[in-house]
Order: structure tokens, then sequence, then C-alpha cells
């Protein structure tokens, strides 16, 4: 069996990881403030960029 995580994530992964739901990830995807690309009709974000966007954003404890 494959434990590994995929480096290409769906709205529901990304929503899963980031405990929000689906409809806000595609708020965020659509508005820009989310880092993914449309493929045809679907999202599709890269996890790295995913985990980029999740350092880059917290709260009070960004790393300079």
């Amino acid at each position: 069996m494959n434990d590994e995580k995929p480096e290409i994530m769906t709205v529901a992964d990304v929503a899963d990881y980031l405990r929000i739901k689906t409809s806000t990830v595609y708020e965020w995807a659509a508005n820009g403030k989310l880092p993914g690309v449309k493929v045809g009709r679907l999202w599709r974000f890269e996890r790295s960029e995913i985990e980029k966007w999740v350092r880059e954003n917290r709260q009070g404890g960004k790393r300079k």
C-alpha cells in the first residue's frame, strides 16, 4: 500500500487539509487567495504550494 500524500490535491483534499468547507476553497481559489489552477471545470492544487501558503498566511507566528 502506498501511504504517500498526493502532490496534486482536489478541492476536497484541500478542504480536509485546511479544515474548512469546500465552498470556501472554491471561493478562495476563484478570488486568487489560494494558489490553484483550473483544469477544465475542476480546480487542482499542488500540495507544496498549499503548504507554502499556510506557512506564509499563519496568524501571529510568521517567520521572517
